[in-house]
């Protein structure tokens, strides 16, 4: 054969590779989005009560007692229905779950317009709102995430745990403007919209499990959607009786329910009067708990990036230590003016509001396994336990002393027991986790 011939012959080129199909944002960052948008929907109400406290004695010469008796059995059902919504999400479904919620929400901050007498506000403030915020507590956020993550989660943890943060920086600042210029009612009338306009984000975009959309969880490998969970409260009975059997679920229990009480339970709730009694307008008081909202998102998502990277047990200790020592400071900071330490505080005590959610979370999946979200639902019901116990007991004292000094140094106080508390949780094996969650 000629050689030369042979070379003439031509040769096809190869196949041209098809180009790369742009990468679609995964579907779990979507669901993570509208999770955002509804948490900042339910916590509008969440804005409201701190800024009441004066309006409502000045109507109906309700006791502070009284008023902080209704925002504590609001703050006790919100925990209390945590652990049963994430067991009920698992039966019925994110998106009935938090639409139902939504609903309930709208339907008590919109009732108090009429209300007349002190157990109409326990109603519905209590009752009704405790019951729908419950339902989209950071149990919500907790199952979105153990569904829809794998990779990224104590990022997507701390992300959504700010989402509470970002409505009070959204409706703090509205409400208080609200209140001052046309009284209360309309302030809870524009929360209870809020709820309601965010119900068909809920319905519209919300997807229950990664299967439905035919995907994997982000980071992860597929896995069929499970069949629904029949017995829901049974079984989260059951999760907590196990849980209660083993020492780190009192340990993360009685230091969150410090968290809850140094921060929902005590700043959330007496600040804003707190700050009024010392001849600070209301709306600058609550123009330095929105700036805590600032700082909230930012410390929060950061705590999350560091859980995904450090022992959550000294992340935990660090944080509870430096609240107390925030908190034994601030009667000194009280003045009729907003002067830089009590910007130093409101910054500080920003970055340090829900930090915690992220490591205490991370702790619930290490000791918990499948289980955490609800083991966690129960953990955030000591949380909120805490919180009622101190907007009850803070408004109490107040009455008697005339003055809120003690609590804040008591609240310091309890801080550095949380510190030790979490210091003493033991890293699980692997083997007793299975037992644990079997």
């Amino acid at each position: 054969m000629n050689p030369t011939t042979e070379s003439a012959v031509p040769v096809a080129p190869p196949p041209t590779a098809p180009a790369p199909r742009a990468r679609r944002v995964h579907r779990a960052w979507i669901v993570a989005a509208v999770t955002f948008v509804t948490i900042i929907g339910g916590a509008a109400f969440n804005s409201l009560p701190g800024l009441l406290f004066d309006p409502l004695q000045d109507d109906f010469g309700w006791s502070r007692g009284q008023i902080g008796l209704a925002v504590s059995i609001d703050m006790a059902l919100y925990g209390l229905t945590a652990p049963f919504a994430a067991a009920l999400m698992d039966r019925f479904g994110i998106r009935r779950v938090v639409a139902v919620a939504l609903s309930m929400v709208a339907a008590g901050a919109l009732a108090s317009v009429w209300m007349t007498a002190a157990w109409q506000l326990m109603l519905y403030w209590g009752l009704l709102v405790g019951l729908g915020t419950g339902s989209m507590a950071l149990a919500f956020s907790a199952t979105v995430t153990n569904r829809w993550f794998v990779a990224r989660r104590g990022l997507v943890t701390g992300v959504l745990t700010a989402a509470g943060a970002s409505g009070q920086l959204v409706f703090l600042p509205l409400c208080a403007w609200i209140v001052d210029r046309h009284g209360w009612r309309p302030a809870s009338v524009t929360v209870a919209l809020a709820a309601l306009v965010v119900v068909p984000f809920v319905w519209l975009l919300m997807r229950d499990h990664p299967a439905d959309v035919g995907l994997a969880p982000y980071g992860g490998d597929y896995v069929e959607k499970p069949a629904p969970t029949r017995g829901a409260a049974a079984r989260t009975v059951r999760v907590l009786f196990d849980a209660a059997r083993t020492g780190p679920f009192w340990l993360l229990a009685g230091s969150f329910a410090i968290c809850g009480a140094s921060t929902n339970g005590l700043i959330r709730t007496h600040f804003v009067p707190s700050a009024h009694d010392h001849h600070m307008p209301i709306t600058d008081a609550a123009s330095l708990l929105a700036v805590i909202g600032i700082f909230d998102i930012i410390g929060t998502v950061f705590s999350g990036w560091l859980t995904d990277r450090y022992d959550a047990r000294r992340l935990l200790a660090v944080y509870y230590a430096l609240r107390g020592i925030s908190l034994l400071f601030l009667p000194l900071l009280m003045h009729p003016t907003v002067e830089p330490p009590m910007v130093l505080f409101i910054v500080f005590y920003g970055l340090d509001w829900v930090a915690t959610v992220p490591p205490t979370l991370a702790l619930c999946r290490e000791q918990y396994g499948e289980d955490s979200a609800i083991v966690f639902g129960w953990v955030l019901a000591s949380h909120q336990v805490g919180a009622a116990l101190v907007a009850f007991l803070g408004g109490v004292a107040r009455d008697y002393f005339g003055t809120y000094d003690v609590v804040w140094y008591a609240a310091g106080a309890l801080c550095a027991v949380a510190a030790l508390m979490v210091l003493v949780i033991r890293r699980v094996r692997e083997p007793a986790r299975a037992a644990l969650t079997a």
